[in-house]
């Protein structure tokens, strides 16, 4: 079988990080007394921590200097940190092990491409760091989804070029980078919001070992 590269977003796809991202920029929303709900939270999805703060003080019509602005980053991230310090093997979404390990068995490369800064930190936490040939995080990057950047290195790290490269990604703007580098998109979630990826599946339940024989033999 050919070798491809099999490229993951981390919040969303392997673990369900976007609840503890939803209440630190809630807490922080609120205290500049913006109200900020869970359809804007499903806008930062995929997005840079830089980008999601901007996003909020817009729709809170708020201007701050920057070095308040610094300032709320580092809150933010602490408050998160501190959620996903307890994180443990139990938050890793269903069957995404699985998947990991059927990939591994076919000795494909398997690579990670997230905005997160603190991905290294959430996959030693559920005992996953092992599984990936490479990581490619916020500390790699310096521009955010959609530019296609963060998947393109994990391509080019793993030694595997863009066409033969599939991504698994929840957000639209995980979808678009994928697209914009020319590699497979796969959606895990709802079909409405990801119907731009060439596949969608609800989680990795749905992902068999058929599907992924067939992605590996495409040319």
């Amino acid at each position: 079988m050919m070798r491809k590269a099999f490229i993951f977003d981390l919040d969303g796809v392997i673990v369900d990080t976007a609840k503890y991202h939803f209440l630190a920029w809630k807490n922080l929303a609120n205290s500049l007394g913006i109200h900020f709900t869970a359809e804007q939270n499903e806008q930062l999805k995929g997005v840079s921590r830089i980008q999601s703060l901007k996003k909020i003080l817009e729709w809170g019509d708020k201007t701050i200097s920057e070095k308040e602005f610094t300032q709320l980053m580092a809150v933010k991230n602490e408050e998160y940190l501190a959620y996903i310090s307890k994180m443990g093997t139990n938050e890793i979404l269903q069957d995404v092990p699985r998947v990991l390990d059927y990939l591994i068995s076919k000795k494909q490369a398997v690579g990670l491409g997230s905005a997160s800064k603190n991905a290294r930190i959430i996959l030693k936490r559920v005992s996953l760091y092992d599984r990936f040939d490479t990581i490619v995080d916020g500390t790699n990057v310096s521009k955010a989804k959609p530019d296609p950047e963060v998947f393109l290195l994990a391509a080019k790290d793993l030694g595997v070029s863009a066409k033969n490269s599939i991504v698994f990604e929840d957000s639209v703007a995980g979808i678009e980078a994928a697209n914009t580098a020319g590699m497979i998109s796969i959606g895990i979630g709802d079909k409405k919001i990801l119907h731009k990826a060439d596949y969608i599946f609800t989680d990795f339940t749905e992902i068999k070992e058929e599907f992924i024989n067939q992605l590996i033999k495409n040319n």
